[in-house]
């Protein structure tokens, strides 16, 4: 049997070259991608301080028994030590399954379900027709743009102070809905109208980005599939049906998931538009912090938990959520 050898190597043709070990393949990319590593090292640490050390902490945190009477802090020139102890997962177990876990966390979460469901609805059915109005020739679509863009521009406490001011009793809305002989809700004291008022004021902030991305969506589609489909004699709910739709399904999947995410953990509008007067239209990111700033003794523990369970909520929607779409663009593919 013959054995061929390689002669640039002087190896036998067909071994395998030895692998070289991970510190090895380490220095060699550092040498050959150091500006990269230069690049993001500053980004990373940045990361590490703003977002990975809190949230190590927190979840610490959720691990013991902390509150504002057993931590660290000083009163006068009394320096107090911290007397918190580690309880493990009974943080969690209590919120999830304690006495009061429905009061605290159940009604809680099923009404930011509701929320996040019905804003993010609000937001791509408005935001797609407003989307498919402006990409028509109209007579002065740059201004109908900029005007539907503005309330996305405007800072968003700005945005909630003045709809509080409307929705006050002796507000603008009222004061119509009286000169029209129509009854004036309690927007902000009634637990239905304070629902239905937070999804208002959201829908107004959350639809111009829909609207901007999915009339970007709408603009990168082939007008030719259009034309196509009119020659077919395709109607226009056709059209929009088998053109338009999955033209914007990459876009609409990125809108709708950033969306949820940002609804989801909404805190500005429920905060800023009701403050603790309004328990029960608290979502679970604006009780977290009630209960971690707005109550007394302050529940440190409990809070953190909270955001953990928030975390593991989105991450698991996240991954539920690629799947399906992976698996539905698969059954389109074949």
């Amino acid at each position: 049997m013959t054995v061929a050898i390689d002669r640039a190597t002087g190896k036998r043709r067909g071994d395998r070259v030895p692998r070289p070990g991970l510190g090895r393949r380490l220095k060699q990319s550092y040498r050959k991608y150091w500006y990269a590593y230069a690049m993001i090292t500053p980004v990373v640490l940045v990361l590490g301080v703003l977002v990975l050390y809190p949230l190590a902490y927190g979840f610490y945190l959720t691990l013991t028994d902390a509150d504002s009477l057993n931590t660290a802090r000083t009163i006068g020139v009394n320096e107090i030590e911290a007397t918190y102890k580690f309880v493990g997962f009974d943080n969690y177990a209590d919120i999830l399954w304690g006495e009061t876990s429905y009061d605290r966390f159940w009604s809680h979460f099923l009404w930011t379900i509701v929320w996040t469901a019905a804003c993010v609805a609000l937001h791509y059915s408005i935001g797609l027709g407003l989307a498919l109005l402006l990409n028509q020739k109209l007579r002065g679509r740059t201004v109908y743009r900029l005007l539907l863009v503005l309330p996305w521009a405007v800072p968003t406490f700005v945005t909630v102070f003045g709809w509080r001011f409307m929705l006050a009793d002796s507000g603008i809305i009222n004061t119509a809905l009286d000169a029209l002989h129509l009854p004036s809700p309690q927007w902000l004291e009634d637990t239905f109208w304070q629902r239905f008022a937070a999804i208002m004021v959201n829908t107004w902030c959350g639809v111009p980005f829909m609207m901007v991305s999915l009339l970007g969506g709408l603009q990168s589609i082939d007008a030719t599939l259009y034309e196509a489909a009119e020659m077919d004699g395709a109607t226009p709910w056709q059209r929009f049906r088998y053109v338009t739709l999955p033209g914007l399904r990459s876009v609409s999947s990125t809108v709708v998931l950033l969306g949820v995410i940002w609804t989801f953990n909404q805190f500005a509008i429920i905060f800023l538009l009701f403050g603790n007067t309004a328990p029960d239209a608290q979502i679970l990111v604006t009780w977290a912090y009630q209960l971690g700033f707005g109550q007394q003794p302050r529940e440190f523990a409990e809070s953190a938990a909270y955001g953990i369970l928030l975390l593991a909520i989105l991450i698991v929607f996240t991954s539920f959520y690629r799947r399906w779409l992976n698996r539905n663009d698969q059954q389109l593919a074949i």
